[in-house]
């Protein structure tokens, strides 16, 4: 098991980036009272620049920050994309992203509840390990 316990989802790393957001006050406290690197997955990276967008300045903030250790990227390889189809499937309902699924993923790989979203309504339903719910902050 890792010694990461926390889990980085796209929304809070877009609040806590964004001073607009209204996220981002909730985000930047609950970002110093978390243990560090936060762990993340390529699939949210992805999301993270792409929602980011053509803005020269928001670009260069959301590199800064990946560069600035305070996130790890976790791998997510061909042995986990049958468990993430299967996760996608099971909450197509909502529905659930690819982000979302190797999060849920990389939570059942590191026996970790603990993940920093604004997606509250998701993160409440999403099980990892079968019945263990999160415990989502901020």
């Amino acid at each position: 098991m890792s010694s990461v316990n926390v889990l980085a989802h796209t929304g809070a790393l877009l609040a806590y980036l964004d001073r607009r957001d209204a996220w981002h006050d909730r985000c930047r406290l609950a970002f110093k009272n978390l243990r560090l690197p936060l762990a993340t997955s390529s699939a949210v990276l992805a999301e993270l620049f792409h929602l980011v967008g053509d803005s020269p300045r928001e670009l260069q903030q959301a590199i800064a920050f990946t560069r600035s250790g305070a996130l790890t990227l976790l791998p997510i390889g061909d042995a986990d994309l049958p468990a993430i189809l299967d996760l996608m499937e099971k909450y197509r309902d909502r529905p659930m992203d690819y982000a979302d699924a190797t999060l849920v993923a990389l939570a059942e790989e590191l026996e970790t509840d603990l993940v920093l979203t604004t997606d509250r309504t998701d993160f409440e339903i999403y099980r990892w390990g079968g019945r263990n719910t999160f415990l989502i902050v901020p």
